[in-house]
């Protein structure tokens, strides 16, 4: 006798037979189903060598081919630059302070100097420029461009069930955002971990909906869900493809755990600080910790093919006086910021600087630990990773903290460009759209591909 396993676009049979002579086929295109739930399965063994249908009917996707990825974080209130950009250049450079917490991945990613984008200024309102370089950004009759998220997510957005995702923490919504339409409209973020949560794994009908967020508010898990859909899974694939299930459904389990404690600091009392902290049901203060579950959201966005363009901003600018590791800032982000060559606030913005980093290197770490079809997930991702400032204390625009990591190129070496007459940002994009497969020799200010990246 025979069981079916219910999935989203096709089932899974448990097989009479010993199982290893009966596996099943599976489609990227799967997704364990339960009340209110879809959950996408990561790349498996069992999923090589397929062409699976796509979402659009008669579309099909090439499975043999392999999956890139696009991931664009901007930190809009610029880093220490002194501590960010190293010395000398090529694959002898000595790291800088901010860059010897990124020791472990050096081999990883590839960082700039000189670079930026031509004729975007206006300080802090660049940064809806970061992935569009649009010029002018203050002018009077300033028009947006297409982001370069949104351009891929054109491209290629078609292959996943979100096109692009506009991600953020303490954005102000209406604001700020690093997705822009063709038309110059900014996108609104989702800044809720939650909230992204459940777009990505909540699905059915209304009631369904509302049933699986009532047992999300209880603390009980999706798998829940799907739990006797995952043991069957689970005995009917490779003893390889069971452990990368088990590593992924202990990831989503984790999640949920760092979402459930970020929520308890609502019912916290607040630290006592020399100016009034914003009252806000999502704990902006508790900026770190945010950032944090944004970045294992989107690396489990990608682990799932969910989408292959993402966009994250994380709005310092509109963050209050936040607080991590037992470090409170005297005065709200922005305004430390603005350090005036003070003593205590230089300190406590290279504490911050330096928690970025920390994240950043976990992200990293996390992506390599990933394989696919022979790959990590952070050879296939091509992370692009600064600000739209070179500081926030001058406002300048100009030799932007920039590193790129994954995708695979060859990394480990500093580019460094003419740190008064700058290469061109633009140019980088275009060569993580070819990198992608995707054909153009050209986007916003670009002169070509960026020279020196391998």
């Amino acid at each position: 006798m025979t069981r079916d396993i219910t999935l989203l676009g096709g089932s899974v049979r448990k097989p009479r037979a010993p199982l290893a002579a009966k596996r099943q086929s599976l489609s990227r295109r799967h997704f364990l189903r339960g009340v209110g739930v879809a959950l996408a399965l990561p790349q498996l063994e069992s999923m090589q060598g397929l062409t699976a249908k796509g979402a659009v009917a008669g579309e099909e996707i090439d499975a043999a081919v392999e999956p890139r990825r696009f991931l664009g974080i901007c930190n809009n209130i610029g880093l220490l630059p002194e501590n960010f950009f190293p010395q000398g250049e090529g694959r002898e450079y000595a790291a800088s302070p901010y860059l010897e917490r990124l020791a472990a991945h050096r081999q990883d990613f590839t960082v700039f100097s000189g670079v930026s984008h031509p004729e975007v200024d206006s300080g802090h309102m660049a940064d809806v420029c970061f992935l569009s370089a649009a010029p002018h950004p203050g002018s009077g009759g300033f028009r947006n461009t297409i982001s370069l998220d949104q351009f891929i997510g054109e491209k290629i957005g078609h292959l996943t069930r979100f096109p692009a995702l506009a991600l953020g923490v303490n954005v102000s919504q209406g604001v700020r955002s690093l997705s822009v339409t063709r038309d110059g409209v900014l996108l609104p973020v989702e800044n809720s971990a939650e909230g992204l949560f459940r777009k990505m794994f909540v699905q059915g009908t209304a009631d369904e909906v509302r049933s699986q967020i009532h047992k999300l508010d209880r603390g009980q898990s999706i798998l829940d869900a799907v739990s006797e859909q995952v043991t069957e899974l689970q005995q009917s694939v490779t003893a390889t493809d069971s452990a990368r299930l088990d590593q992924f459904f202990t990831s989503v389990r984790e999640l949920e755990r760092r979402m459930e404690m970020s929520k308890a600091w609502e019912h916290r009392p607040k630290p006592v600080v020399d100016r009034e902290v914003p009252t806000d049901p999502t704990s902006p203060k508790e900026y770190m910790a945010k950032v944090r579950l944004m970045y294992e959201l989107a690396r489990l966005a990608f682990e799932t093919d969910s989408t292959r363009s993402i966009s994250l901003l994380l709005d310092s600018m509109n963050s209050p006086a936040i607080e991590f590791d037992g470090v409170r800032f005297i005065t709200d982000y922005h305004a430390m910021s603005h350090h005036g060559q003070s003593a205590e606030k230089l300190q406590l913005l290279k504490v911050a600087d330096e928690q970025h980093m920390d994240l950043l290197g976990q992200l990293l770490a996390d992506l390599k630990t990933i394989n696919e079809a022979g790959e990590t997930l952070l050879e296939r991702t091509m992370l692009v990773y600064g600000s739209n400032m070179n500081s926030a204390q001058t406002h300048s625009t100009m030799n932007l903290p920039i590193l790129m990591a994954g995708g695979g190129f060859r990394h480990g070496v500093h580019l460094a460009f003419d740190s008064e007459r700058n290469y061109p940002l633009p140019n980088l994009f275009v060569s993580i759209l070819q990198r992608l497969g995707i054909e153009t020799d050209k986007f916003a200010s670009s002169t070509g591909t960026m020279r020196g990246l391998s």
